[in-house]
């Protein structure tokens, strides 16, 4: 019996069911006689509660602090963390939102090649000058035959050089079935 209302019924269930005094019951307890005698003089608050559901069912990302705006601007007057305490009681805490969502599974196993021209692999690799300059090497290789199709190096590579260099390898080697690339480093 931790909690004062507790204590209450316990002691009320004694002097009903072996017709004994208060001061009895609360002795054989160990519970203080004014905090059963206790009555509440709280103001009721089934209209604010009432009010907060409806309002929480309108707005359902809301959580109490701006429920709580809502309330006020109606004209309530209570403290936050009144309010917050009947938010809680009320059950009506948003849960919280998840993470990105990553993939689930296991990946495709990659299909048997055959044949050249099947699939290509494309890979961004990058390092610096001595003078700490940067520059990337756009790499293409088949991965049938493990040949380099082609290795274009410089401090920029745009979107359009790069579809520029496949247009060159696709007409001398022809066009492949697939290609592939990984994205970054996972």
């Amino acid at each position: 019996m931790v909690t004062p209302a507790a204590r209450r019924e316990a002691i009320a269930l004694l002097r009903t069911t072996f017709e004994v005094s208060e001061r009895r019951a609360c002795t054989v307890l160990v519970a203080d006689r004014t905090s059963v005698r206790y009555r509440s003089r709280r103001a009721d608050d089934a209209v604010v509660r009432a009010r907060l559901r409806e309002l929480a069912a309108i707005r359902r990302r809301f959580g109490y602090r701006r429920l709580l705006v809502l309330m006020r601007h109606e004209g309530l007057v209570m403290n936050h963390k009144r309010f917050r305490r009947l938010y809680r009681e009320e059950r009506l805490q948003v849960p919280r939102r998840g993470g990105r969502k990553r993939a689930l599974g296991t990946k495709a196993p990659l299909a048997i090649l055959q044949g050249a021209n099947q699939r290509w692999s494309l890979d961004f690799l990058s390092d610096a000058f001595a003078d700490g300059r940067r520059f990337r090497i756009l790499a293409v290789v088949d991965d049938f035959t493990r040949e380099c199709l082609a290795l274009v190096a410089d401090t920029s590579l745009s979107g359009l050089r790069v579809v520029r260099e496949f247009d060159v390898i696709i007409a001398w080697r022809g066009r492949p079935a697939m290609c592939v690339s990984d994205n970054g480093p996972n």
